[in-house]
């Protein structure tokens, strides 16, 4: 080795005086070591989320290894205490789900759906509707004209158990029920679910599907199959509405439209129909969906964050397409409130006058007992508060017209409001987004709001102006009156088929009918709504829109919605009056004076996180997991009557509601 270099790798010294910028870089890089070393907002937030999943991970697998006391054990499930006790399956059963909770599939489709072939569109993860919102909207929605698919789609309803077990992964709906009927010996032989298009109207389900014909050879398929017992129908929600529209077509001769199952099928075929959450009246929420595509969460999301669902920075236009969407749905208009003034109220009188509110707490809802204090309520549990304002009014535009006496309001008639040209409100919304809004003039929408309420028969009224031509399409497949004369030949039409107030229940003396509920939850009845106010050159579609900023002086009226008893979504008066009065004993709608029985099920929230969505709760999904109603489904299924399981159980003032409710009986 040369003398220079062995004399610079020994010396230091040389280091320091040959090459100072040497030096002075090896100092300098020192402090950035130092600062690659420390953790910036990021790594903090992926070393967080790191600790949670290895946590969550330990509980599972703590959950999974380790015995869990007694005392935190999950309770017996209905279906396996009572398949020790003895009971078992007997009479085949069919489950109707009802709106929504349904899956459908994707059969044919435009070419924004490429690669959707039978996958889910509806009732599964939804993840379509995040990658390509516009044509899942597009494929959901129905033909405006016909009411059916739209050329080039469609979609079809899921088969099977699997179509509506679970609305959504790890969100049951019927598949609580169903497997506690498979503890007692239930399996595909003697249960099926009786799936259709929830989207259709009643009649067009047979039209296009035949799922009114293939519902009643499965029905005498079973009977016959299953030692000729008769069979127990188990609809939900919509599906009580829809299961009573086949009760009048299987016994309808065929050159009349029906099913040609002759007067006496029902009495041979069905021993039971156990409605859960039955809708028979209707419910007043989807007049908030049809007329601004609306309801309490709407009005509640747009109140914590004022603009989102009008942006026009983001011009997502959201309620636009949803009410766009499910005008074009018959469903929905089979769902209004059915019974006009007589069972809803009119301007100053209403079933539930003297009803005082009952609110439990439920952490899901922001009407939680727990929120309302928060909110400075002085409320205990189950407080009782009058409520001073009416019912009756569905619509009210503004509080004032929602407390008013009826004398001080200013009456409006429909018939003198006009339409405009469809040309003249071309700059009213956002993108190329149309509705039958926009051939309102500005001046009608105003007087739609000056001061006014409707009620559940004019508000009907309203509809048929604001989208005459959803209303003249569904209406000729449903009614929402009440039948003066049922021997009325006009009342052989199909449209009356599913008003329990426009049609008879079959002449079957042995069959029992059921309306099980759940109570104790506030639920829409009526709404206070505004006039929309925009701002900026994007413009919303939708004129009218519920105030959220109305509260009133107790906690009945919260966020422009009036509250009543009932499952969240359907009051009380909606599931119960039939079961309780309408058709009680031998009345017009029940001439053979089949037995009926109400049984309620109190609302009773989750203790905990363990318990998941309760074993108690009375809403209106839930309730299909809650063990109370569950042992009464095993107990009618295996045999027993409605004496046997109790009779009547009644929380609510259901019966002496129906008492102020005065129809022809």
């Amino acid at each position: 080795m040369p003398p220079l270099l062995r004399f610079r790798k020994l010396s230091p010294f040389y280091e320091d005086t040959v090459n100072p910028k040497a030096k002075q870089s090896a100092t300098v890089e020192k402090p950035k070591r130092r600062r690659f070393r420390r953790c910036s907002c990021v790594d903090s937030c992926c070393w967080l989320i790191g600790y949670l999943c290895t946590a969550w991970w330990l509980l599972l697998f703590l959950y999974h290894s380790v015995p869990v006391p007694a005392m935190l054990q999950a309770p017996e499930s209905p279906g396996t205490r009572l398949s020790r006790d003895g009971v078992k399956a007997l009479h085949p059963v069919i489950l109707v789900p009802g709106i929504v909770t349904g899956g459908l599939e994707l059969w044919e489709g435009r070419p924004c759906a490429e690669g959707l072939f039978r996958k889910r569109l509806w009732g599964a993860s939804f993840t379509e509707i995040l990658r390509r919102p516009l044509c899942w909207l597009e494929h959901l929605s129905l033909d405006s004209e016909t009411g059916l698919d739209p050329p080039g789609i469609r979609v079809r309803a899921v088969p099977g158990l699997v179509a509506a077990d679970y609305f959504a992964p790890c969100y049951f709906a019927w598949a609580v029920l169903i497997e506690n009927l498979a503890k007692i010996g239930y399996e595909g032989k003697n249960l099926h679910m009786a799936s259709y298009d929830w989207r259709l109207s009643f009649h067009n389900t047979e039209v296009r599907d035949q799922s009114l014909s293939r519902l009643k050879s499965k029905i005498e398929l079973m009977y016959a199959t299953n030692g000729y017992n008769k069979v127990v129908v188990v609809p939900h929600s919509m599906g009580a509405i829809y299961f009573l529209h086949f009760l009048k077509w299987v016994e309808t001769p065929l050159h009349d439209g029906g099913g040609g199952g002759g007067p006496g099928w029902c009495a041979k075929h069905i021993k039971a129909v156990v409605n859960i959450g039955p809708a028979f009246l209707g419910v007043p929420k989807a007049v908030s969906n049809l007329l601004s595509a609306e309801g309490k969460d709407i009005a509640y999301a747009r109140s914590l964050a004022p603009g989102l669902l009008d942006s026009e920075l983001l011009k997502l236009q959201t309620l636009e397409h949803l009410m766009r969407m499910s005008h074009s749905w018959d469903s929905i208009v089979s769902l209004l409130p059915k019974g006009g003034e007589a069972i809803w109220g009119d301007l100053d009188s209403y079933a539930e006058e003297g009803h005082n509110c009952i609110y439990s707490k439920r952490k899901s809802s922001q009407l939680s007992l727990s929120n309302l204090q928060r909110q400075n309520y002085s409320i205990k549990p189950e407080s009782r508060v009058k409520e001073p304002a009416k019912y009756g009014r569905i619509i009210s535009f503004g509080k004032r017209a929602a407390e008013l006496p009826s004398s001080q309001l200013s009456m409006l008639n429909i018939e003198e409001l006009s339409r405009v040209d469809c040309t003249s409100n071309v700059s009213t919304s956002c993108g190329e987004f149309w509705s039958e809004y926009n051939e309102m003039s500005r001046e009608s929408i105003v007087k739609v709001a000056e001061n006014t309420a409707y009620t559940a028969t004019t508000v009907l009224d309203l509809l048929r102006f604001i989208a005459p031509k959803m209303m003249r399409r569904a209406e000729a497949h449903f009614s929402h009156g009440i039948a003066d004369d049922l021997d009325d030949p006009k009342y052989g039409h199909y449209k009356y088929w599913s008003n329990p107030l426009e049609t008879k229940l079959p002449d079957a003396p042995e069959m029992e009918m059921y309306c099980l509920y759940g109570v104790g939850i506030p639920t829409e009845r009526s709404y206070i709504y505004k006039l929309a106010t925009t701002s900026g050159k994007c413009k919303s579609s939708i004129p009218f829109r519920i105030d959220g900023s109305v509260d009133g002086d107790d906690i009945c009226v919260k966020g422009g919605t009036r509250f009543a008893d009932g499952d969240e979504s359907v009051p009380v008066i909606s599931a119960g009056f039939m079961c309780a009065k309408g058709w009680r004993g031998k009345t017009r709608f029940n001439p053979s004076g089949m037995e009926t029985f109400v049984r309620e099920y109190k609302h009773k929230p989750p203790g905990s996180l363990l318990e998941s969505r309760g074993t108690e709760s009375g809403a209106h999904v839930d309730i299909m997991g809650n063990v109370g109603l569950i042992e009464d489904v095993l107990r009618i299924a295996a045999g027993a009557s409605g004496q046997e399981i109790g009779g009547d159980r009644i929380y609510s003032d259901v019966m002496r509601m129906s008492e102020r409710i005065s129809i022809k009986l």
